[in-house]
């Protein structure tokens, strides 16, 4: 059965890894107006207005940004992310966009799908469907989406699909029963039956005398042809008459009548053989995403409290909604997001990030879908719909990659369109005019011209790049990164820049209270109480320090009213009446040299500060705060280097700060810059040079757009997640030479593809037309070339 939506639900849009925090009930140092950035485009918002009461990551207002090493002027346009529309029935190539009012979304599982040029012949079958809008088949997960007609029942869809040759999950199939009570020996044989028929046949008809051999060399040509035949015709029947079943039909058939029997079954052998190495291979392409999707697991066990006490009930995973408590014995996968109500767990979540050592999680902490518990049971607090766990929102994240195609994909498929049927005219005329304009032999150029007709076929042209993709961006999910397509990788292999944001990135985004210097002769138990009191309610890392450090010390903390955010300046609220502020320094007009002294010598040492006074009073004291370096960051920064790449941090903290930690790190930097500057600075880098903006806040998405490509950080917000073109799931650096590694790898990966798949239809071309291969060799040729570049393409998976 199909998965009906309505008619004004969402498209399985890109989500988020992690989900965005809370709603901030009282002050935000993020301001409102990014939250209309907060757009799946992402573009460049209009005047934003972030605070610089913190210094991190906000800008001083107009003031030119301050530089370490300049980048050359200049920029570009930025790119136009617009989505173009399709008339009735068609496909198209791209995300997918939303249902319209007048459809609803069904979906299915594809079952028998080898190559992506299976995918198409789908999406070809069920856009001729009355009432059909819009197809699309995502092979990687081996999904057909179709938006329907309200009123219309999915029942052609499915008989269309059938119709084409291949089923879907969960549709009903003839023999379905029997084939559930089949042991594997006999389901194997059931698999191969075909060809293995068809070669027993040949064995016993090339041990025969001629005069019987040659009969049931017919018979094997014949027993082998019907399937392919039968399936050649409904695909010419759904709109897909160039398909290679076809070509092999008339190569098969043309043999027969030439007298080439023992021919012709050895062409339909090799290539019955060459689809089980395909769907062998697409097997193997698919197994990340495969073992992803069984991550979830069906069943849970949820603990219902009654008057009577606790009833434990197992129930469908899909049954589960925010709030349901459930248990999870050791050894048990998670089957929602959840957070954990035990004080203390260890959850094994490698399948997700990549990291092999089990993670200790706390009461409170959000544990994602598909984590093992390790050591004990546990109890969580569901906190994700079905259909929306971290699970389903890789796999959408996998959805949208498959619908980026890369240039050169889109080229070779667009090629590979014009190139069979211009390949069956080159073979007519070689049939034709030798016999017809020099009086050549009728039986030699036939001949000749069913070899070309077998050379014809487009397979491993159209699997060379598709293969190394899927490869690719598997070997990347399991390595902790997720990339966004063909297009992402290719971009990403091209990049020679690579621009950091400052906090959350290239820091841990924990900062600590470090100093706290008195002023006015208060001590500072009662300062530091004051400035916590306003910071209450906030989310922002350096007001979360500010508050841990006073709970840290037992302090209580003051009712503080009238709570307010001061654009560009940071924030203020009343206490007993009275009006504190905590503000950036260059916001602070009543300090002395001696104080700006001071602050100066903090902030080279890579702090950030800030005042904490009350207005047109002399200022009461200094906070300084120090956000940590990742660990990884400096390893990280150093195998970009080695990999050619020059990096450069861009943050919205103070200058000297921001210098302090570029200096440690080894590399630019660009200080005191609003969203849009940073969108100003990566145009002016991508005028000479190709960047790839990575960050972790709401205020990088504009940058993370407008650069070639854009990486997120795993533990960073839903809108910085949409944005990317890929994420680092695992939240570390030390992953994003890697990816660029393997970007790199499968680019050279899809051209030594072509190059193998090309030159040998080039070199078969020439024999054949040259009379030198026959046949048989020229369907293994095709099959060999699909093998080889398949082959070739399946060595990604095996990369660290």
């Amino acid at each position: 059965m199909s998965k009906s939506c309505c008619s004004h639900s969402h498209a399985a849009p890109i989500k988020a890894v992690h989900k965005a925090t809370s709603p901030q009930v009282e002050h935000s140092h993020t301001s409102h107006c990014c939250d209309q950035l907060a757009s799946a485009t992402g573009g460049a918002s209009p005047a934003p207005q972030d605070h610089q009461g913190h210094g991190a990551d906000e800008g001083p207002g107009d003031e030119d940004p301050p530089r370490g090493h300049h980048a050359p002027a200049g920029g570009k346009p930025p790119h136009s992310h617009g989505h173009a529309h399709h008339p009735h029935g068609q496909t198209a190539d791209g995300p997918l966009p939303a249902p319209t009012r007048d459809s609803r979304r069904h979906s299915w599982q594809v079952l028998g799908m080898d190559c992506p040029s299976c995918a198409r012949k789908i999406e070809t079958a069920v856009s001729r469907v009355e009432g059909v809008t819009q197809a699309r088949v995502l092979f990687a997960t081996e999904k057909l989406v179709v938006d329907l007609a309200p009123g219309l029942s999915p029942d052609p869809v499915t008989a269309a699909v059938q119709a084409a040759g291949f089923q879907l999950k969960g549709a009903i199939q003839p023999g379905d029963d029997h084939a559930k009570r089949r042991s594997p020996q006999m389901a194997m044989l059931a698999k191969y039956w075909q060809p293995l028929s068809l070669a027993a046949l040949m064995g016993v008809a090339a041990l025969l005398p001629s005069q019987l051999g040659q009969p049931l060399f017919t018979l094997a040509t014949l027993w082998g042809l019907w399937p392919v035949a039968r399936k050649a015709w409904a695909l010419t029947r759904s709109g897909s008459p160039f398909a290679i079943e076809t070509l092999m039909t008339v190569a098969a058939l043309g043999a027969l009548f030439l007298g080439e029997t023992a021919e012709a079954a050895m062409v339909l052998l090799l290539f019955m053989l060459g689809e089980q190495l395909e769907a062998y291979a697409a097997g193997r392409a698919r197994a990340g995403v495969t073992a992803l999707m069984a991550l979830v697991p069906d069943q849970a066990l949820r603990i219902r409290t009654t008057a009577e006490g606790e009833i434990r009930e197992e129930v469908a995973a899909d049954a589960l909604r925010p709030g349901d408590i459930i248990e999870i014995a050791p050894g048990a996968r998670l089957a929602a997001d959840a957070r954990l109500l035990d004080p203390l767990g260890a959850f094994d979540e490698s399948a997700l990030t990549g990291e092999s050592i089990p993670v200790e999680r706390r009461q409170g902490d959000k544990v994602p879908a598909g984590s093992l518990a390790a050591d004990r049971v546990l109890r969580l607090e569901v906190v994700s719909e079905p259909g929306n766990n971290a699970i389903d929102r890789i796999l959408h994240l996998i959805e949208e990659a498959e619908s980026q195609r890369a240039p050169i994909e889109r080229f070779i498929d667009r090629f590979s369109r014009w190139y069979t049927p211009a390949m069956m005219l080159a073979a007519l005329l070689v049939m034709l005019v030798p016999p017809l304009a020099f009086g050549q032999g009728w039986d030699e150029w036939i001949y000749r011209a069913l070899a070309l007709l077998l050379i014809g076929c487009p397979c491993a042209l159209v699997i060379s790049t598709p293969a190394a993709v899927t490869s690719a961006l598997a070997a990347a999910t399991r390595q902790g990164a997720l990339i966004k397509g063909g297009a992402a990788l290719e971009r990403l292999a091209h990049i020679d820049t690579v621009a950091f944001d400052k906090t959350g990135t290239l820091t841990l985004g924990q900062p600590q209270l470090t100093e706290l210097t008195s002023l006015d002769g208060r001590p500072q138990a009662e300062l530091l109480a004051l400035a916590a009191a306003i910071e209450q309610g906030s989310h922002h890392p350096l007001a979360r320090a500010v508050v841990a450090a006073a709970s840290e010390q037992g302090l209580t903390l003051a009712n503080a009213h009238d709570l307010r955010a001061l654009p560009g300046m940071g924030v203020e609220g009343r206490i007993d009446g009275a009006l504190w502020q905590l503000l950036a320094p260059s916001r602070v007009t009543t300090l002395d040299d001696a104080t700006r002294g001071r602050v100066a010598t903090l902030e080279r040492q890579g702090k950030t500060v800030v005042v904490l006074g009350q207005p047109g009073a002399a200022p009461a004291a200094l906070l300084a705060l120090r956000d940590q370096i990742r660990p990884d960051a400096v390893a990280a920064l150093r195998e970009l280097r080695e990999l050619g790449l020059q990096s450069i941090m861009l943050t919205g903290d103070n200058p000297r700060a921001a210098e302090a930690i570029a200096n440690e790190l080894g590399m630019e930097w660009r200080a005191g810059l609003l969203p849009e500057g940073k969108v100003e600075e990566i145009s002016q880098l991508a005028s000479t040079r190709k960047v790839a903006m990575i960050g972790d806040g709401i205020n990088d998405a504009p940058a993370m757009k407008r650069a070639s490509i854009g990486i997120a950080m795993g533990g960073g917000t839903d809108v910085a997640l949409e944005t990317a073109d890929a994420a680092l799931t695992h939240n570390q650096l030390g992953g994003l030479a890697a990816m660029i590694r393997l970007s790199r790898a499968a680019l050279a990966n899809i051209h030594q593809n072509i190059a193998l798949a090309l030159g040998l239809k080039a070199i078969f071309l020439v024999t054949s037309l040259l009379g030198i291969t026959g046949l048989w060799i020229a369907v293994l040729a095709d099959t060999g070339a699909t093998a080889l570049v398949t082959a070739n393409a399946l060595r990604l998976l095996r990369r660290r």
